[in-house]
């Protein structure tokens, strides 16, 4: 029963790092990929040897089993609330609104607007932003009480350049730089 305990605890952090470090990989962060995988590697070896002692004993096959499925549950949790990255989003509406994006730019979004045809040549206006991942809900919301029936549409960019984020991010850089020199003094 201890085995089957520790094979399950084993899976429930095993999994959530195997995430991560994919997470981490497919983002171009390489020392951190390293450093999870190496984590994950030494948790797998763990568990899995635990389990391949005794091939009888069904309850730790089922302890791994669970475990592994819980721990994708939890990987998941976790991914969503870290939101690693930056989501480019698109927002069409019917009219040009300009009260929503004042508000979006108030609150720090970069939106760039475009007047475009629909179908039947109707006019629609687009709204175009890219933003950090965990602030992805915070535009929908705003975008949502403006406009209800916006059509609102994310995706994951691979990369960028230039723009008002990588200002954004420089500006971030710096202000971090500044106050590791204040501390070291």
């Amino acid at each position: 029963m201890l085995q089957a305990l520790i094979i399950f605890i084993a899976q429930l952090i095993y999994v959530p790092v195997l995430t991560l470090r994919t997470i981490t990989m497919v983002k171009g962060m390489k020392g951190k990929a390293s450093a999870l995988g190496t984590l994950e590697g030494v948790i797998y070896v763990v568990a899995i040897a635990i389990v391949f002692s005794d091939l009888s004993n069904y309850l730790n096959m089922a302890a791994y089993a669970i475990g592994f499925g819980v721990g994708l549950y939890i990987g998941q949790i976790i991914e969503q609330k870290l939101a690693i990255g930056y989501v480019s989003i698109e927002v069409n509406i019917m009219s040009k609104n300009e009260q929503l994006t004042d508000r979006l730019r108030e609150v720090g979004f970069s939106v760039s607007t475009a007047e475009v045809e629909g179908m039947n040549e109707a006019r629609r206006y687009r709204l175009d932003c890219t933003a950090r991942r965990d602030r992805e809900q915070e535009f929908i919301k705003i975008v949502s009480s403006y406009e209800p029936s916006a059509f609102i549409v994310s995706y994951e960019p691979r990369n960028f350049k230039g723009g008002y984020i990588t200002k954004a991010m420089k500006k971030r850089k710096e202000k971090f730089l500044k106050s590791k020199e204040n501390a070291s003094i």
